[in-house]
C-alpha cells in the first residue's frame, strides 16, 4: 500500500478529489491511503502558521515549527525502514515529470507539503531532505493544486489502480506523445476519422499510431525526442 500524507493549510481543497474517481476507488481497494493534515492543528496558543521573512520583503513565509511538528508526528508513526519521499511544492523546484510519478508510485509513503504565500522556510529541505518540485513555470496562490496533480499522476500508476493496458503507450511513458484518438461518430461536421482506424487491420493501425506519435512529438514537444544511440 502507498500511504500519502498531505500537509496543508487548506485541507478542504482535497476532500472532494480524495473520494472520487480513480483515487477514491484505489482507497476502497486498499491500494492507497491518503491522509490530510491541517498545519493549523500544530499551532500552539497565540502562534501563527506564517511570519514575515528575515531580511524584509513583501509577503509571508510558512514557519518551520508547525511544519516540523506535523512531519515529526507523521514520521514517528511510520516504520523506519519504509521507502519514503518528502516533497514540497515550490515554484523554485525542478519541474514534475512522469518519471517522478513512477518513482513515487513505488514508494511506501509520499509526504506532500503544500507551500503558501512566499514559500516555506528553507530549513524544511535541510532538516527533512525535502525535494522541491514545481508544477510548471508559473505562480499559483499555493501548493494545493500542484499537490493534487502530483497525487493524481502518482495514484493512477499504483499497481491495481488501473487496467495495465490503459497505461501502455501513454504520453511520456516511451519518450513520445500519445497518438491522436477518435471515437463515434466516424463523421462529424465534415471532419472524418482516418480510414486506417476503420480498416480492422491491426498491424496497419499500430504502425499508423507509431508514426502519428513520432510526428506529434516532433511538432509539439521536440524536447522529448531522444537522439539515436551512438550519436
Amino acid at each position: 500500500m502507498l500511504r500519502v500524507d498531505v500537509v496543508t493549510l487548506f485541507p478542504e481543497i482535497f476532500a472532494p478529489a480524495i473520494g472520487l474517481s480513480i483515487l477514491g476507488r484505489a482507497q476502497e481497494r486498499g491500494l492507497v491511503e491518503v491522509r490530510v493534515h491541517n498545519v493549523l492543528d500544530a499551532l500552539g496558543p497565540g502562534e501563527r502558521a506564517d511570519d514575515r521573512p528575515y531580511g524584509g520583503g513583501p509577503g509571508m513565509v510558512l514557519r518551520i515549527e508547525p511544519l516540523a511538528r506535523t512531519l515529526d508526528a507523521i514520521l514517528a508513526a511510520a516504520p523506519p525502514e519504509e521507502r519514503r519521499a518528502v516533497v514540497a511544492t515550490s515554484a523554485a523546484g525542478r519541474p514534475f515529470r512522469q518519471s517522478d510519478a513512477e518513482r513515487f508510485a513505488a514508494l511506501d509513503r509520499l509526504v506532500l507539503v503544500c507551500g503558501r504565500y512566499e514559500g516555506v522556510d528553507e530549513r524544511l529541505v535541510a532538516l527533512y531532505g525535502a525535494e522541491e518540485v514545481s508544477l510548471g513555470d508559473f505562480i499559483l496562490n499555493g501548493g494545493e493544486v500542484p499537490a493534487l496533480a502530483f497525487l493524481e499522476a502518482t495514484i493512477r500508476l499504483v499497481a491495481g489502480a488501473l487496467n495495465p493496458d490503459s497505461l501502455v503507450g501513454e504520453s511520456f511513458t516511451s519518450g513520445q506523445l500519445d497518438a491522436p484518438a477518435y471515437t463515434r461518430p466516424s463523421t462529424f461536421r465534415g471532419a472524418e476519422v482516418p480510414d486506417v482506424l476503420l480498416s480492422g487491420d491491426h498491424a496497419r493501425i499500430a504502425e499508423w499510431r507509431r508514426e502519428q506519435s513520432r510526428a506529434r512529438t516532433a511538432a509539439r514537444r521536440p524536447d522529448l525526442e531522444k537522439p539515436p544511440e551512438g550519436s
